[in-house]
């Protein structure tokens, strides 16, 4: 009976020795070697080095990666711009002011959290949470902080990718600066601040690449299925999404060190790219130029209808595009062109019906184009609004097909005038094209023919002379 009860005792022990612990209290700091492992056994906190192969002489940091794939995917990364040195050093401590501080072997801080707790700060507790976000909270469950306030370059399930379009602020992304280096790189995705509908990829400052109207997607493949929703709050939009009933499938957003956002899954083992942007193409930002649009089938650059190469014939679209004819106001007209992804820096005119949106844009003599698309799968207060008015030039619009709405854009005179007008100038354009390499060729059939007269004249002299 006594073996019986020690064996128990023993394996009792085993048991609550390799139990993970999701979390970290003021009396127990984490050190190299340990993890914090959430209680679905998705994700692991701790000490890593992006550099396996040189972990003794490579910098360190805290970071949390998937515990379940063999492949170490890092999720988010605290002092990515602060590392603790060679080799895995450091020590990450809960304090009695509610404070995660993480120092270095010499005791130098490098990385810490910072909150309004004045009073009570005893008895907090950090949580790493089953969807991967690393909470601090009170002793009374208020949240203090949380790393998905302070993402890095990944977006997970639960993550909220938001925008206050009345403060104009974004939470964003930060891409790594190198696929072993976490420190802050050349890439920035954030929602657009100015209107919340769309994403942007920044490279310093510039606008890299654009999303058009994220108005919720759906993606799958034949072993998973994820949505996303929008909802707007009157003054912030935000994103999330779900994986449905696919629970044994892991999902997320990354922004990659290249600036390339990618949808990856994975089953288990590895992690596929479900979805690239901007790939290969025209897709970057603006490619195409004023009045230009990528296509996305062919994936060159083309001029909207009603346009022309901006520097003349034969000239490539990529560089811009200029009017056929110039606008006079009152006796303009608007062509619908489909399937477009609307272009950039757009008004966006809440309250307004189709009709209304149409006669807002007509009145307007500087209105160069609206849109009255589909924002029916955003959840608002009240209803969304869906038309959009530009004043300018048109930048950064793509033949989409299935994912784009209709574009009405301004053209000069009536249909049928602007029509006779296109019809001309095509038939002058293919006269052209046909003359010019006929023109071309009987001109290098006669300097052929006045080469060999010369030829023949020369040896007839010759000839003679002899």
């Amino acid at each position: 009976m006594g073996k019986t009860l020690c064996v128990i005792f023993t394996l009792l022990l085993l048991i609550c020795f390799c139990e993970s612990d999701d979390r970290l209290t003021p009396a127990k700091p984490l050190l190299p070697g340990d993890k914090l492992v959430s209680n679905n056994g998705i994700f692991a906190l701790g000490f890593f080095s992006p550099d396996p192969e040189n972990s003794t002489t490579a910098n360190s940091y805290i970071g949390i990666w998937y515990h379940d794939i063999p492949e170490r995917t890092y999720v988010w990364v605290a002092n990515r711009d602060n590392p603790t040195g060679s080799g895995l050093s450091g020590k990450l401590v809960l304090t009695n002011t509610s404070d995660l501080v993480l120092s270095n072997s010499k005791g130098r801080v490098l990385w810490r959290t910072t909150n309004n707790i004045t009073t009570g700060g005893d008895g907090a507790v950090a949580l790493l949470l089953e969807a991967g976000n690393f909470v601090l909270q009170s002793r009374n469950f208020t949240q203090i902080w949380q790393s998905y306030d302070h993402p890095t370059d990944t977006i997970l399930p639960s993550f909220k990718l938001w925008a206050n379009y009345k403060t104009h602020t974004a939470v964003r992304l930060v891409a790594w600066k190198g696929p072993q280096d976490p420190s802050t790189g050349e890439f920035f995705l954030s929602r657009d601040p100015g209107t919340g509908l769309q994403i942007l990829t920044l490279r310093g400052t510039s606008k890299y690449w654009r999303s058009g109207l994220w108005n919720g997607a759906e993606a799958s493949d034949k072993n998973g299925f994820m949505w996303s929703q929008i909802v707007d709050d009157g003054e912030t939009i935000y994103s999330t999404y779900n994986t449905g009933n696919s629970s044994a499938r892991r999902w997320h957003w990354k922004l990659d060190y290249n600036g390339d956002l990618m949808l990856r899954i994975s089953s288990g083992q590895s992690w596929m790219p479900l979805f690239k942007r901007p790939d290969d193409g025209c897709r970057r930002y603006g490619s195409c130029g004023p009045f230009g649009y990528c296509d996305m089938f062919d994936k060159i650059c083309r001029c909207l209808d009603g346009f022309q190469p901006a520097h003349g014939f034969g000239a490539s679209p990529s560089r811009g595009c200029v009017r056929k004819e110039n606008l006079t106001c009152r006796g303009d007209h608007f062509l619908t062109l489909p399937e477009m992804k609307v272009p950039d820096k757009f008004v966006y005119v809440r309250n307004r019906s189709f009709d209304e949106c149409t006669a807002e844009c007509e009145r307007d003599c500087s209105c160069t184009a609206y849109a009255y698309t589909n924002l029916s799968s955003i959840v608002a207060t009240g209803g969304p609004s869906r038309c959009l008015i530009w004043t300018g030039e048109l930048v950064d619009s793509e033949k989409a097909g299935m994912l784009g709405g209709n574009l009405y854009i301004r053209l000069a005179g009536s249909p049928e005038h602007s029509s006779a007008v296109n019809t001309t100038k095509s038939g002058v354009s293919v006269v052209f094209k046909i003359a010019l390499p006929v023109i071309t060729f009987l001109l290098t059939l006669t300097c052929i023919y006045l080469v060999c007269i010369c030829k023949q004249k020369g040896r007839t002299r010759d000839s003679s002379l002899l």
